[in-house]
């Protein structure tokens, strides 16, 4: 399933920075539990959630710094576990990131683990989801990390006011929030 551009087989091995947000997850929390006082959503379900997020807003990480264009694909294995691939264009053009997602515990509830490297897993905590307009929350184990995710690279105003006022509820540093472009995606995605 691996599908990487041409330019990147030619490129000397060391990790993408989408790769470094698994790394960097691991190894500063090597935990997959939800952050305290962040309730994954309830009634989750999974089948509903695959397909194509877009990211709309994230805290900044040095994995994901200076990238545009950022999106998530997810889709179910024969093995039940999710493939996730996650790709950005960054100063050296399009970073692809390969991994897995396994629900924790109970699958209607919107609590995963997720894994590019091996058995070693990583906490996404879905902790608000509106599957009408087409939006997500996501939080990693604790509150250094957020992603708001939709459906369409673009989410409109009062959407976005509402899951913004949601996560800052949740204590999530809002201000921080980081909106980058998606330029590049609606013309062309890796």
């Amino acid at each position: 399933m691996r599908t990487v551009p041409q330019r990147f087989r030619a490129r000397r091995p060391g990790l993408t920075p989408l790769a470094m947000l698994a790394v960097l997850v691991l190894l500063g929390s090597g935990c997959t539990s939800a952050p305290p006082g962040i309730t994954p959503v309830q009634n989750f379900d999974l089948e509903g959630y695959l397909g194509t997020w877009y990211e709309i807003a994230r805290l900044d990480h040095s994995f994901e710094r200076g990238l545009s264009d950022v999106r998530a694909d997810y889709a179910l294995l024969p093995d039940g576990a999710i493939a996730v691939r996650n790709s950005g264009y960054g100063v050296e053009g399009w970073e692809v990131a390969e991994g897995r997602a396994l629900p924790v515990g109970d699958p209607t509830v919107g609590h995963l683990k997720v894994s590019f490297f091996g058995p070693f897993f990583g906490a996404y905590v879905i902790f608000a989801l509106d599957q009408d307009s087409g939006w997500a929350l996501v939080s990693g184990p604790n509150r250094d990390f957020l992603w708001l995710l939709a459906r369409s690279s673009e989410l409109p105003a009062g959407e976005r006011r509402e899951a913004l006022g949601l996560a800052e509820a949740a204590g999530f540093e809002v201000a921080a929030l980081i909106f980058p472009s998606h330029d590049r995606s609606r013309a062309r995605a890796p």
